[in-house]
């Protein structure tokens, strides 16, 4: 079969675009090496909008960030995805960091993002847990934070019920240019396109190498690991920034959609993409959140986990075509912070300027781009919930209590397009494990319900990649 487009990576910004592409009248496949969608750096990360202040002038990082953060809002309520506006304080302890402050504002004010500066008096009459070093704070109110992985999921439910296909575990050994334009080989299959996106993450570089030597960058990995603290545990309301360095934003604290906060990350160069938390980034984020908040309580803390992202030798997002020899050949690559604020401006940026000149795009005329919400039973009253359970009981049946999930949505989430085939598949998706057990009592029942759903043994069952089976054999 020939494909018009192929898109290698379905990660925030391969799904995205899937979905945006769906709405012509194109075929559409899209490749990933994992056993699920969002399984890279949108499964590990800050989970923050951005609103645009912090790239260097001139960069797509600067134009892109601020597009896209704008068009976040329609996008999640298209999509039914959880959007919260926090807003965010980035805050300077003495003079020069004060200046620095005066820099980003200057990038606000040119950018045309909501932005104000508050004394450290009168910030902390607002975020109370703030040190009383800090002398200075320019707000951004209008910042949000998301769950990246729902809206990737959304984004690709959207894209397959619009035509586009999606191949898991289906990871890239081979690309050849062709006829039509190129052959792609993954999974022990051949794809022929006409156009080839490489969106895959920290595999850029090696994707790019299947084509030449001439790649023009290199993937650089850095690690960042993350403290998450229970729900009950009031820490901040906005987003607390220091100030930040050529490292990066530095070490945060994230009030998420759900309530817990995210402290962290550190950032650590890398030789192999490994999602490995270490004593010594742990010991770094416990030092550097002392410099900005009184008490984090650390001993709250639910879980640890450490993400990767694709940083590279380039300052910038890398998007353009893989040299003069490869015209139909598109990089989004070296995709790190704020790659995900920016996505939706990247993935418009792809379609106007190398898609729509390369392919004629014609509207699909029964293209659906929205998603409807799903059940979730803890946001129902009561009346709603009886009516819920009376047409099907196993929405009564709780399951993770700590999240209150019941059984009904957990196989809903795996009968859904582009459905759950593990646990942390079910995770992402509808929450059970997210709780302060992290799955310590609901997670055999888990394996249960995706055994009996997808009709293996619960030997067959895999926590997240393939082969990563969490029973070893039946004992009876």
């Amino acid at each position: 079969m020939l494909y018009d487009i192929l898109i290698i990576g379905a990660g925030i910004s391969g799904s995205m675009l899937a979905r945006e592409l769906s709405r012509y009248k194109l075929k559409v496949a899209v490749l990933d090496k994992e056993n699920d969608v969002a399984n890279g750096a949108t499964m590990a990360n800050s989970a923050i909008v951005h609103t645009g202040y912090d790239p260097e002038d001139g960069t797509l990082k600067a134009e892109l960030n601020v597009r896209g953060a704008r068009l976040y809002p329609k996008l999640c309520e298209e999509l039914n995805c959880r959007i919260k506006t926090t807003g965010a304080y980035v805050v300077a302890c003495n003079s020069d960091e004060e200046k620095q402050l005066d820099v980003l504002a200057e990038r606000a004010l040119r950018r045309d993002i909501p932005h104000e500066f508050l004394t450290g008096e009168e910030a902390r009459k607002h975020e109370s847990n703030l040190v009383d070093a800090i002398t200075k704070v320019l707000s951004f109110p209008t910042t949000a934070v998301i769950y990246p992985w729902e809206v990737a999921i959304a984004c690709m439910q959207v894209a397959i019920g619009n035509g586009a296909e999606l191949f898991l575990n289906h990871e890239v050994t081979n690309i050849s240019k062709s006829e039509h334009g190129y052959t792609v080989k993954a999974g022990g299959k051949e794809f022929n396109a006409k156009l080839v996106v490489n969106a895959s993450g920290t595999g850029a570089e090696k994707i790019c190498k299947m084509l030449t030597d001439d790649v023009g960058f290199q993937i650089k990995p850095r690690r960042g690991e993350y403290f998450v603290i229970e729900k009950d545990v009031h820490i901040v309301d906005n987003v607390i920034f220091p100030v930040p360095t050529e490292k990066g934003k530095g070490v945060l604290a994230v009030p998420t959609v759900y309530g817990n906060t995210l402290i962290g990350p550190n950032s650590e160069p890398i030789d192999e993409a490994s999602i490995a938390t270490s004593d010594d980034g742990i010991k770094y984020i416990k030092n550097n959140i002392k410099k900005i908040l009184k008490e984090v309580p650390l001993n709250k803390a639910i879980r640890t986990f450490a993400g990767v992202r694709p940083s590279s030798t380039s300052k910038d997002f890398i998007i353009e075509p893989l040299g003069e020899d490869n015209p139909n050949f598109i990089n989004i690559a070296s995709i790190e912070s704020p790659g995900l604020a920016s996505s939706p401006g990247i993935t418009e940026y792809v379609i106007d300027k190398y898609i729509k000149e390369r392919l004629e795009l014609m509207p699909n005329p029964d293209a659906v781009m929205t998603r409807k919400s799903d059940i979730v039973m803890a946001q129902l009253t009561d009346d709603e919930k009886n009516a819920v359970i009376k047409e099907n009981p196993q929405y009564g049946n709780i399951v993770c209590r700590c999240e209150k999930i019941s059984e009904g949505e957990i196989v809903a989430a795996i009968k859904a397009v582009c459905g759950a085939r593990s646990v942390k598949g079910v995770k992402k998706r509808v929450r059970p494990g997210m709780g302060k057990c992290q799955g310590g009592f609901c997670e055999p029942k888990v394996v249960e319900i995706l055994a009996r759903e997808l009709n293996c043994s619960p030997v067959d069952v895999v926590l997240d990649r393939k082969k990563s089976n969490i029973l070893g054999r039946e004992n009876r």
